[in-house]
């Protein structure tokens, strides 16, 4: 069930939160597919009691109020450990809580447990988590996407009606997609990345997913301002969101159809597209991105670097995973940990990153990695002259088999093509599910807006949900 008739259900008398939160506990502590790493019982009952007691008073704190969510498991969680995915953190316990988590438990949504992911967010098929794959919910032997895999099925699992997830290339947006779900990026310093274990901080954000639009709308109305420990975080404050997907209205949209997205689909994936797009109101038109080709070269070098120095702090003295044998040296720590602590992507994305930061190759690949994002941006900012939102598939294939392209790096970063551009110049984009392939597997509609137009964007998502 969609976040709002669970939400119904809770005021009519219908439901308990304590009923919805042990369904949901249930069916994580017993679904095969992987999507939760830690489950956390005696918290997530205690705090559905609270909301029960809270709504039997009289107190509702909003449309989240005692709602069952899971928490991709590089946010933050005081008292519950959080991992990343990786072996490095496997026992670590925060001592706070991510400011998305702080305004999730003041808006009285009841957290159910920590969802698997690709490790520190490196992936787009959650086969790198060092814990085992997440499996997609449909056919238990193809991927969900990454690195927010297990966030995206626990919602289409029907396990929760929200999760939140993390974006940094597509990491929403792709697993939603492949999954049959919604997830939305917001704009980059939209939502606070204070307590989000970084990946690569100038592309890093945390998003909703949700069965729905309107539940996507709802989470991200929760989590979305302005907040004093993200230095990066806008002050402007949000519109909601809630209100533009509950009445979308029926105002001529004019939709720019990308033709550097339209390069090498297959007929099906145009047919999709092209149905996908067949919306009351909406005009679609033709619009250049010609920068496109470089977006998926800069990211990786630009990604690659922040990672390699924001991962310098998991070094085995502070915390985490220490391997120290007798008579070893402080290098030897340090290398030790590392390859003990780190899987293979991490480690091949470490070195890239050290490697194009290095003396004598930051202007060659650095710093042309930076022009080319200033020149996709300058593309969506022309494009956005003429048009109200841009539209592509989200992923050019429904979920492929699990091993499929873990031999081949390349073939695995080409999953986040059309999700990887709307990152780098830092836009909203928003995944909604429209239409199955032969096999039943998901396809999903990416929609991308200008900076701060998320209440726009959720409009024109709801037209197209309303039309599918």
């Amino acid at each position: 069930m969609t976040a709002g008739a669970l939400a119904a259900d809770l005021r009519t008398g219908a439901a308990t939160s304590r009923d919805l939160t042990t369904r949901a506990l249930d069916a994580a502590e017993a679904s095969p597919l992987g999507a939760f790493l830690t489950v956390d019982r005696e918290g997530a009952l205690a705090a559905a009691d609270a909301a029960d007691a809270e709504l039997s008073d009289g107190r509702d704190r909003g449309p989240l109020h005692g709602l069952p969510i899971a928490v991709k498991d590089n946010l933050c969680t005081r008292g519950l450990r959080t991992t990343c995915a990786s072996r490095f953190l496997e026992g670590w316990v925060p001592p706070y809580d991510a400011t998305v988590v702080t305004r999730l438990r003041a808006a009285g949504a009841v957290i159910v447990g920590k969802t698997n992911m690709d490790e520190f967010a490196m992936g787009s098929s959650n086969e790198n988590s060092a814990f085992g794959p997440v499996r997609h919910p449909v056919d238990p032997e193809r991927v969900p996407g990454g690195s927010s895999g297990g966030s995206a099925v626990a919602v289409a699992a029907g396990i929760v009606p929200l999760a939140l997830g993390s974006d940094t290339g597509g990491s929403v947006r792709q697993p939603a997609s492949l999954c049959g779900v919604v997830g939305l990026r917001p704009t980059y310093g939209r939502v606070s990345r204070s307590g989000l274990i970084a990946f690569a901080s100038s592309l890093d954000q945390v998003g909703p997913v949700a069965a729905d639009v309107a539940g996507a709308a709802a989470l991200y109305d929760v989590v979305a301002g302005p907040d004093p420990l993200d230095s990066t975080c806008s002050d402007r404050p949000p519109a909601h969101a809630s209100t533009a997907a509950a009445t979308p209205g029926d105002a001529p949209v004019r939709v720019g159809l990308p033709a550097q997205y339209l390069e090498g689909l297959s007929g099906e994936a145009r047919g999709v597209l092209d149905a996908a797009l067949d919306v009351p109101g909406f005009e679609v038109v033709g619009v250049e991105l010609p920068h496109t080709e470089y977006a998926v070269a800069a990211y990786y070098v630009l990604a690659s670097a922040e990672a390699s120095s924001n991962l310098a702090r998991f070094d085995g003295i502070r915390y985490g995973r220490r391997v120290q044998r007798p008579g070893a040296t402080l290098e030897d720590v340090y290398v030790e940990s590392r390859t003990a602590g780190f899987g293979a992507e991490v480690q091949r994305r470490i070195m890239l990153g050290t490697f194009a930061l290095s003396a004598g190759y930051y202007d060659a690949y650095y710093g042309k990695a930076e022009r080319a994002r200033r020149a996709v941006t300058a593309d969506f900012e022309a494009a956005f002259a003429g048009v109200d939102v841009i539209a592509s598939l989200t992923s050019p294939t429904t979920a492929f088999p699990l091993g499929a392209r873990t031999a081949d790096p390349l073939a695995m970063y080409l999953s986040d093509v059309f999700t990887i551009p709307a990152s780098l110049a830092g836009l909203p984009s928003i995944s909604v599910p429209v239409g199955v392939d032969g096999d039943g597997l998901p396809w999903g509609l990416q929609l991308t807006a200008p900076a701060f137009a998320e209440a726009p964007l959720f409009a024109a998502a709801a037209r197209v949900e309303a039309a599918r």
